[in-house]
Order: C-alpha cells, then structure tokens, then sequence
C-alpha cells in the first residue's frame, strides 16, 4: 500500500460569510438535490444573524463544509444543518462543526440543541447519538418534494 504523497491540511473552522454561499450552492445541489437550500435562504440566515461556520482545507483552501446554529432565546437552539463535501467525508470535518456549534451553544448558555435529520440518514443520526443527541419525534413529510420524514433529535444540558 502506497501512502496519499499530499498531506493533508488542518482544517480551519472560520464564519460563514457572505463570499462563502457561491462556495456552498454546489455543495448543497450535490447533497441534498431537489432539496437543496437556495442562496437567498443562506442570505437570510446571514441576515437574521445566526451563528453559521464554513470549514476550509487551510486559510486559503476551498469551502469543505459550513454549519448553522440558530439560537432562539431565552435557551434553545436549533442546528440549522451541517453539511460536508462528498470528498471530504470521514475526515473529522462535520464532527469539528458540530462541536464548533456546540461550543456556542455552551458559550450562549443555551439549555437545549434541537436538529432534524433524514430518517434515512444513519450516519449523521450516529454521529448526533456521540453527542448525547437523543430521538424526540417524527416530523412526517417534512423534507419536500420528496416527502421523506425527519428524526426530531434533543441534547439537553443542565
């Protein structure tokens, strides 16, 4: 077996700014299809100023994946989404935006992170359980226009 000649970067947690939804469109048409975000609805949550984070390959290096958190006072927030490029997967990349929104969570003494995933997304609903996010419900049709259901998962802290 031949060692990858590249090493590979840090990847760098930095704010998601307005220059990143260009970066971040071909991202979600690739995940996400016929459900994917458009860019005004990146550009209201910049403009409701929610906390969204984009990871890079390094300081200067491409948009791997970006993660929002809005929070609704007085203590409760929602992960908005977290999303990482197919050839980045597996590499820790979700894992830092998710503690990355965790910590301003913690930061904004926020009691309870709600999120919605795919029924049908074993992965992430693994990687959510590693954070102590639990199932809470069922919301039925409620990725359109393909009518696939989201697990309601909660992360309490005292």
């Amino acid at each position: 077996m031949t060692a990858d000649p590249t090493p590979r970067r840090p990847v760098r947690i930095g704010r998601f700014r307005w220059w990143h939804v260009a970066d971040v469109l071909p991202i979600e048409a690739d995940l996400f299809g016929v459900e994917q975000w458009s860019a005004a609805m990146f550009w209201n949550e910049l403009a409701n100023r929610h906390h969204y984070l984009v990871a890079t390959d390094g300081p200067d290096g491409p948009v791997l994946g970006y993660a929002g958190l809005a929070v609704q006072p007085p203590d409760e927030a929602w992960v908005q989404n977290i999303a990482v490029r197919r050839d980045a997967q597996r590499r820790g990349v979700g894992r830092a935006l998710l503690e990355a929104l965790l910590a301003e969570a913690d930061a904004r003494r926020v009691r309870a992170v709600l999120l919605e995933v795919a029924v049908d997304n074993a992965p992430a609903q693994k990687l959510y359980a590693a954070y102590d996010f639990e199932p809470v419900g069922i919301r039925r049709g409620y990725y359109q226009p393909t009518n696939t259901d989201a697990l309601v998962m909660r992360r309490a802290r005292d």
